[in-house]
């Protein structure tokens, strides 16, 4: 899978179970949850891994395709008018998850900077 594969993916995920907010998505250690993460509302910090983790439904694993793919997004993304501050993993994933948990965000901007991410990759590339 390529970087705007990954993005699309994520969009679908996100489309097909809606946009999490405070978490990467339910019960993300699954105390009360046993359905697949994938099939879960997802943050898209949480759709991003999962489509780039082996067998599709790991929220918490991060792999190098997941860790440019959040970079790549921080890089698009302002919170409160300020872009990230830090180009360390953690520090980007925080800055992405705040877009998602800004108030009233809704499953359609999600998916909407997933795919113009999609596009402006394919356009890189």
């Amino acid at each position: 899978m390529n970087l705007p594969a990954a993005f699309r993916a994520a969009a679908r995920l996100i489309v097909a179970n809606g946009h999490h907010q405070g978490d990467y998505c339910p019960d993300p250690f699954d105390r009360r949850t046993k359905t697949p993460h994938s099939t879960r509302p997802l943050s898209i910090v949480a759709a991003l891994r999962c489509v780039a983790s082996p067998h599709g439904d790991n929220p918490h694993r991060e792999t190098p395709l997941s860790e440019l793919a959040v970079k790549v997004l921080a890089g698009r993304l302002e919170v409160d008018g300020e872009p990230a501050w830090n180009d360390e993993p953690y520090y980007l994933e925080v800055h992405v998850a705040a877009w998602g948990d800004v108030e009233g965000r809704t499953t359609e901007s999600a998916v909407a900077v997933l795919e113009a991410a999609a596009d402006a990759a394919e356009v890189s590339a």
